[in-house]
């Protein structure tokens, strides 16, 4: 099997919840639980955070895992992962956002699997939802595929215009081929991109794949403050806080 790299961008600095990476959630920092949930995949061979901050670095060498420092001048998550990525030979990489206390190993084995494919550039994941409420919420990204389970589209709009049984709802995890990873950063940003402010169109823009991977439910991330109460109530109902 070829070997696999997870690595987890995680700031101090964000706008809308300073320090969140570091947050008490359910007795534990954001950071450790994310750090937890990944290193439960089975088909990674190493897992490294990835930050610009010395109190981060610390916390994570505290508890026992990998961590790297990083550029402070990095644009995007992405920028951070593929700096942690080009020091090391790992044909396969995987993007874990910081924010993901609920990401569990078997999402990002789907990952790692589909991936084994080196033909196949980049991977992600969907979540089948039910309930139409949010179906129109632009806090929701969502996701069309094709019938080989590439994306068509991703937005912030109702896609597909008229669904009314089920939508899928992006869950930003990404797994890259490394050096599709690295020639990233002489895409330039694209129109797409920069209307629905969603960085995986430049991708799809430059005629690239991606293939969605549906995991059985989504992942809860943390944006703001008031986002904890509700992961804990989630911890709590399995028995993991």
């Amino acid at each position: 099997m070829r070997e696999a790299l997870a690595v987890i961008p995680a700031r101090y600095g964000s706008t809308r919840f300073p320090g969140k990476a570091l947050a008490d959630v359910g007795g534990k920092p954001m950071i450790r639980r994310v750090v937890e949930g990944v290193r439960a995949c089975r088909r990674l061979a190493r897992v490294i955070v990835a930050t610009d901050d010395l109190r981060i670095y610390d916390a994570v060498r505290a508890f026992g895992a990998e961590a790297a420092m990083t550029s402070p001048d990095h644009a995007s998550g992405t920028d951070r992962v593929a700096e942690v990525a080009a020091a090391f030979d790992y044909p396969i990489v995987i993007n874990v956002q910081g924010d993901e206390p609920l990401i569990e190993g078997e999402m990002i084995e789907g990952l790692v699997d589909a991936l084994q494919d080196p033909g196949l550039p980049m991977a992600s994941l969907m979540a089948r939802i039910g309930d139409m409420n949010g179906f129109d919420s632009p806090d929701r990204v969502k996701v069309v595929a094709d019938a080989a389970g590439n994306a068509l589209y991703f937005s912030r709009s109702a896609i597909p215009h008229g669904g009314a049984d089920f939508y899928f709802l992006h869950v930003g995890i990404y797994g890259y081929q490394r050096d599709f990873l690295l020639s990233l950063k002489t895409l330039r940003p694209s129109r797409l991109e920069t209307t629905e402010r969603l960085e995986q169109l430049r991708v799809l823009e430059n005629g690239h794949r991606i293939r969605m991977i549906e995991i059985p439910r989504p992942t809860a991330s943390i944006d703001v403050p008031e986002d904890v109460a509700e992961v804990e109530r989630i911890l709590r109902k399995r028995g993991l806080a």
